[in-house]
Parts: C-alpha cells; sequence; structure tokens
C-alpha cells in the first residue's frame, strides 16, 4: 500500500514531468520507474490463469499504487503519449471502476494518445468497445448499469472512426441500460444497434419490448364506446288536468 507521503510524492513528480514532457514521457524518470513497475505487474498477472482472480488483483492491489501517477499526469499534463496511463484505463474498465477510465479516456481522446502496440485497437474504438461489454456482461447479471456514462462515452466517441460492430455494441448497452427507466429510448437505440449491425443479438428484444409498450399502452388507454348516463333533461312540469276534471 503506498503511503500518504510516498503519493504525495509521485503525483508530485508526474506532474512535473507530464507538464514538461515533449511528445512522449520516455526519458522522465518517474515515468520510467512507473513504466518497469506496470512490466512487473503484467509477468504477475500472466502467471494467473482466473481471469476473475486477475480482476481483484487489479481492483484491489495493482490500481492503488497508481491513482498519485496519473492523478499528476491528468492534473498538468499537455498531451504527451504515455503507456502507463493508457495501459491503466483498460485496467480500471477490467475492475469496473468506468469512472475512473472515463477520467484518461477524456485526456486521451482530447490529445489524440494512442494504445500500446499490444492492444492493437485505436483509442476510441477500445474505450466504446471495453466499456459497452462491460455494461452488457453487467446487464447480464442483472446488475444495474448507470446510462448517463455510457451516453458520455457515446459522446465521446461520436466523431471517430472505429468498426460498425463496435458502435453497435454500445447502443445496445445504452438500450440495455435504459430499458426499465425509458422503453421507447431503449429501442431507439436497439434499432440504431440493429442498423448498424444485423447480427447484434437485438431483434428478439426489440420484438419484446414493442409488445409490452403495446399492452402497457392498452392498459392505460381511457375505456371507450360506453354508454353515458346522463340525467334526463329538465323541463316545464307538464299541466296537470283540474281535479274532477
Amino acid at each position: 500500500m503506498t503511503s500518504p507521503a510516498k503519493a504525495h510524492f509521485q503525483r508530485a513528480v508526474a506532474a512535473i514531468e507530464a507538464a514538461g514532457a515533449g511528445n512522449t514521457m520516455r526519458d522522465a524518470t518517474g515515468y520510467e520507474l512507473m513504466l518497469a513497475k506496470l512490466s512487473a505487474d503484467r509477468r504477475r498477472l500472466k502467471q494467473v490463469q482466473s481471469i476473475e482472480r486477475k480482476i481483484v488483483i487489479k481492483r484491489e492491489e495493482l490500481l492503488p499504487e497508481y491513482v498519485a501517477y496519473i492523478d499528476g499526469v491528468l492534473a498538468a499534463g499537455r498531451g504527451a503519449q504515455d503507456d502507463v496511463l493508457m495501459s491503466v484505463m483498460v485496467w480500471r474498465v477490467d475492475a469496473g471502476d468506468i469512472a475512473g477510465a472515463l477520467a484518461i479516456a477524456r485526456y486521451a481522446l482530447q490529445h489524440k494518445l494512442t494504445m500500446p502496440d499490444q492492444y492493437e485497437r485505436t483509442t476510441a474504438c477500445l474505450i466504446a468497445e471495453e466499456i459497452a461489454e462491460s455494461a452488457l456482461a453487467a446487464s447480464g447479471n442483472d446488475q444495474s448499469v448507470d446510462a448517463t456514462i455510457l451516453h458520455e462515452v457515446a459522446a465521446l466517441v461520436a466523431d471517430e472512426d472505429m468498426p460498425d460492430e463496435v458502435r453497435a455494441k454500445l447502443h445496445k448497452a445504452i438500450g440495455y441500460a435504459l430499458e426499465k427507466a425509458d422503453p421507447a429510448e431503449a429501442l431507439t437505440h436497439l434499432n440504431r444497434a440493429l442498423q448498424l449491425h444485423d447480427k447484434c443479438g437485438v431483434k428478439k428484444d426489440i420484438e419484446r419490448i414493442e409488445r409490452e409498450m403495446r399492452k402497457a399502452a392498452a392498459v392505460n388507454a381511457p375505456p371507450t364506446g360506453e354508454a353515458t348516463h346522463e340525467s334526463p333533461p329538465t323541463g316545464e312540469p307538464k299541466d296537470t288536468p283540474p281535479a274532477g276534471g
């Protein structure tokens, strides 16, 4: 566990180096130390076969040790290429820290940072796909998903080039996240996913939601065709014949 004093030092060094870096953080002492740590942590993870266990190690043991460095870079950085920063972004998604990953993603897209070679995807594509897949997995396990975060991801990558299949995943994830709160909006995103990739697996969901919406509309519709019960018109009383008439 990083001590408060060490964390403060790491944050300060990272901020100074990031503020003074050119196109890359290479040769900056603090960065090189973090890069060496990243390599060691990767070697440790490779020795673990369980994906679930790897996620726990990232979340509970490894990622906290990068917080100070990341905070320093994001606070003062001018967009130098940083493989530590980009790798931590992916690990945060893996660990379920989507908000933390987005903090890095905003910076990365603003400064057009690229992913380390082993990821083989553009930054925007990776952000969209990894976060969408994380949200879809949560939805599949009946866990709540924050649609606001997914909307932010969609806005971040709206103008970025990526395969249609990846963007379809993002719309699918948004649709599932909105299904209970706003089924009409959910349908919009699911239909868009289907337009982008006709094998994205949403056809039956679209049909089901449409049926549920029609059923709800029928239940809530006002009754029609019922006879009205109005009081008879009032008029002058008829003359009654005089008694004995």
